[in-house]
């Protein structure tokens, strides 16, 4: 009549649905940061950081503002960027005002956007 085991009883506990927004994160529009960022997911960033930042993709929203060193595999700019930037792939939207010295291997700028200062594109 008893068992050690019950049949009907689940063996492991049930597990959770991914998370859609793990590894993101979301910088508000009322947020200032100064200091050093760094992620291992994405950063989107609509309030203002006057700091480095160091993410696996970086988003400035057309409120968003960066000020200082940013590092990150993608980095898409839709607000302002002042400082220097090494990446993979940067896009410039055409709202983006940006003034800095850029390292990069792919790079998109629409029409309208304001830029200024040094574009490098390593060889190899």
């Amino acid at each position: 009549m008893f068992s050690k085991t019950d049949p009907l009883a689940p063996t492991a506990p049930p597990q959770r649905a991914p998370n859609p927004n793990a590894g993101k994160s979301v910088l508000a529009s009322d947020l200032r940061i100064t200091g050093e960022i760094s992620s291992t997911g994405a950063v989107e960033v609509f309030g203002e950081v006057d700091g480095n930042l160091a993410a696996r993709s970086l988003m400035i929203g057309s409120e968003g503002s960066v000020k200082g060193t940013v590092s990150a595999e993608t980095i898409e700019v839709k607000g302002t960027l002042d400082g220097r930037v090494s990446t993979e792939s940067f896009t410039l939207r055409a709202t983006a005002r940006v003034q800095a010295d850029v390292t990069y291997a792919g790079l998109i700028i629409e029409s309208g956007a304001q830029i200024e200062g040094r574009f490098t594109r390593p060889k190899g």
